[in-house]
């Protein structure tokens, strides 16, 4: 019978996660998990941004209401200097279920989403 220590168990477990279904990693940054190194990055983006001086804020994850039981979650939305608001969604891949819930989005509130690719 074969013995394993606890780092070879651990290893072996680690290497059976499941793997995120478009590849994407998930990273964390302040305290803030994001779905992509992608998305990490452009959060650093706008913090450097708000920095700068260059827009007013930010928000994560804003989530807007579709219908009762529908709801959209965007990455970012973004508060520009000039009162003016962006709706920023970074992609990989986008999905059935994302392209129809932001058509929906645009025209309940006559908002175009901003993709980042």
């Amino acid at each position: 019978m074969e013995h394993w220590s606890v780092e070879d168990y651990k290893n072996f477990t680690d290497s059976k996660k499941k793997k995120s279904k478009y590849r994407a990693n998930k990273v964390s940054i302040d305290g803030h998990t994001f779905d992509s190194q992608k998305e990490a990055d452009y959060y650093c983006e706008l913090k450097l941004r708000l920095q700068a001086n260059e827009i007013n804020g930010f928000c994560l994850q804003p989530t807007f209401i579709l219908a009762p039981s529908l709801k959209y979650k965007a990455d970012f939305i973004i508060f520009n200097k000039d009162n003016s608001t962006e709706v920023i969604d970074v992609k990989g891949f986008k999905t059935k279920e994302y392209i129809a819930k932001k058509k929906v989005f645009e025209d309940k509130f006559n908002l175009k989403i901003t993709e980042i690719e």
